[in-house]
């Protein structure tokens, strides 16, 4: 598994990337990791797309504040494929990061908050027991599609509540996927769910969501 590293713009913060084998091809790791670690985030990006959504970028600045963050390339991505494989393929995938970046001398420090945006939100959700996630969060979680509140992706979610896990969504205002006040009633009052400006992709400089992910995670706590 080849392993390219270089300073980032932190000089206490190296940045790397992972190429990790998976069962159904080969997955990259992008990881940015302090000198010092508070923990671990680690996030999935949408289904669409080649490149990272702004705020998945800007929450790599996380990594300043004493936080390894990861952002994980799903195989399809990889591969130069622009729609995703099926949800049992991204959740196998996921999986199989999650096992190595884990596993041996160097893994990822505790406590473990694994999510991410859109499509990566509901993988992590749906993997979080099996990965023993210490949190879960999910931006722009995508609670139906658009005009299809009768679809509802709720029991997702709730593997995550349902089993005690702290489970926090950061949802654009305008989100044609479920609004804040929809994901709150369907998720109930187990979820924590904060209000930001935009709509599913949030806005052109998300500093909303960077500020409301750095305060869920200043309140998370040292796992013991």
């Amino acid at each position: 598994m080849p392993v390219r590293s270089s300073p980032a713009r932190n000089s206490r913060v190296r940045k790397s990337i992972r190429e990790i084998d998976t069962p159904v091809g080969m997955a990259r790791a992008h990881l940015w990791r302090p000198s010092h670690a508070l923990g671990a985030l680690v996030l999935g990006h949408g289904a669409g797309g080649s490149s990272w959504s702004g705020d998945l970028q800007a929450l790599t600045t996380l990594s300043e504040l004493g936080w390894w963050v990861v952002l994980v390339e799903q195989p399809w991505r990889v591969a130069g494929r622009r729609v995703a494989t099926a949800p049992a393929q991204l959740d196998l995938a996921w999986l199989a990061v999650l096992a190595a970046l884990t596993s041996g001398r160097g893994g990822l420090p505790r406590p473990w908050v694994f999510g991410g945006r859109s499509a990566g939100a509901r993988v992590a959700c749906r993997t979080a027991g099996a990965l023993h996630a210490d949190a879960v969060l999910a931006l722009s979680f995508p609670l139906h599609p658009p005009g299809r509140p009768e679809r509802s992706r709720a029991g997702e979610a709730a593997l995550v509540t349902d089993a005690g896990t702290r489970l926090v969504v950061i949802q654009g205002e305008r989100d044609p996927f479920g609004s804040p006040g929809e994901v709150r009633e369907a998720l109930g009052a187990a979820a924590e769910v904060v209000e930001v400006a935009g709509t599913h992709s949030f806005t052109k400089t998300p500093t909303d969501v960077l500020d409301a992910a750095a305060t869920f995670l200043a309140h998370l706590g040292t796992v013991q």
